[in-house]
């Protein structure tokens, strides 16, 4: 490991980074996650179908099948703080852009450039938070900031609730309110980069510059069996829970379970309430005892038996939420900073390049093909069964990310094993890195 890597600033300052970069997302997620609470009014008042409402999230995607790897190698180039105060630049004019008129064109103009900064943006955090926490805490801290992160999805799902008059003016308030947090993360992206550029912390550039700029293929060929198991199990189960619980749930409480807009809301705000408390315990337990694998595994058993649960329905619907976010905290707790046993420092940002470009092929499709087929089989308020192919879809693609949790964890209880069982240090002693 090169030495300018060995030391990152003073002991609190990356306590500091860490504040800043979870406000950071804060913002990020309460922009992302905008779609759901308000689908409902851009069907009633503008006239959107499902599969244009899928679009909006799917379109942010889209750009990132591509983008995204570019943009890893240019955080190992350019550092995480450049870029992550270009790409917060970049997410504010796309939010505002969504906010402009009520055509689909805009807003999905508008989507589209927030995804373009968005995900690259979330790749140069997360290779920051590794970089400076790599030498103790790392799980943990990546459990904290995504717990603040997704408590800015908390926040906007109950907006309906402290933000009623705004959603009752009409579909074009809750986005301009979305906005506004965008300025937010801006201004917290401007005061990460004077921190870094005040300790004159360059992350990873010195290791770059030997030529991982070049996207070397071969390499990445070798980052090893686990890591494309976790690759497989990322796309699986973001492709699931992502877009049932950021784009289509709230419609879906609504219909399917005759709730009005402030309860399906709040049913639907129990996903994150349960992952912000989680994330950072299974992040501390992950630094502290390993299981790594065992966790991501049970986390994956969670989600098909949250989908069962989620068609049942009835007074225990409010428990199948929070049993689904427990699957969100156990799985994305542990498998980003996992990543950084199986890949060196600087290969960090393609290693992540690659895990988003993938996850948002899956994002993309699943949006679409979730919402076309809810306008196939007419799904709305006078047809609830039409939603069924959409549960049925999401729940068979939870299953194919438990296979790929139990292929993992099989693996690293073997000989083969990277160290995610274990508990501590980075990599496990004598680990021999293959990349």
């Amino acid at each position: 490991m090169n030495d300018d890597l060995k030391t990152v600033g003073p002991g609190n300052t990356r306590w500091w980074v860490l504040a800043l970069l979870s406000a950071l997302m804060f913002g990020n997620y309460y922009v992302y996650d905008v779609i759901a609470p308000v689908a409902e009014l851009l069907e009633r008042q503008l006239g959107f179908t499902d599969t244009q409402i899928g679009a909006l999230n799917a379109i942010y995607s889209l750009p990132n099948i591509f983008l995204v790897l570019v943009g890893g190698v240019i955080v190992d180039r350019y550092g995480a703080a450049k870029v992550t105060l270009w790409t917060t630049a970049l997410c504010l004019v796309g939010a505002v852009l969504t906010a402009w008129k009520g055509d689909f064109v805009t807003m999905a103009a508008g989507r589209l450039l927030f995804g373009m900064g968005a995900e690259t943006m979330l790749i140069a955090v997360t290779v920051a938070t590794g970089i400076w926490f790599r030498h103790g805490g790392v799980a943990f801290a990546m459990g904290l900031s995504l717990s603040v992160a997704r408590a800015g999805s908390y926040a906007v799902d109950l907006s309906p609730v402290w933000a009623g008059p705004v959603y009752d003016s009409g579909w074009q308030a809750p986005l301009v309110l979305a906005a506004g947090f965008a300025v937010f993360s801006m201004l917290t992206a401007i005061a990460y980069w004077w921190i870094e550029r005040r300790h004159q912390v360059a992350v990873s550039v010195k290791t770059v510059q030997s030529g991982a700029f070049r996207m070397n293929w071969r390499r990445v060929l070798k980052f090893g069996t686990s890591y494309w198991y976790i690759l497989a199990l990322c796309v699986l189960f973001y492709s699931v829970i992502v877009p049932f619980r950021s784009t289509f749930s709230v419609k879906y409480f609504q219909h399917a379970h005759a709730l009005d807009l402030e309860s399906a809301a709040i049913i639907n705000s129990f996903v994150y309430l349960a992952a912000v408390i989680a994330t950072p315990l299974f992040g501390w337990v992950a630094d502290r005892y390993g299981y790594r694998a065992l966790m991501m595994m049970f986390g994956s058993i969670l989600l098909p038996l949250s989908f069962i649960g989620v068609v049942v329905g009835g007074g225990g619907l409010w428990f199948t939420t929070i049993l689904l976010g427990i699957s969100y905290a156990l799985v994305p707790a542990i498998l980003w900073p996992a990543v950084i046993k199986l890949v060196k420092a600087d290969r960090l940002g393609m290693a992540y390049g690659l895990l988003f470009m993938l996850q948002n092929v899956g994002l993309t499709f699943c949006n679409l093909a979730a919402g076309w087929l809810n306008d196939l089989n007419g799904a709305g308020a006078d047809n609830p069964a039409g939603y069924a192919p959409m549960i049925v879809f999401f729940a068979v693609l939870s299953v194919g990310a438990l296979i790929f949790a139990i292929a993992l964890w099989r693996r690293e209880v073997g000989p083969h094993s990277h160290g995610l069982e274990l508990p501590g240090a980075l990599r496990p002693a004598g680990y021999t890195e293959s990349a």
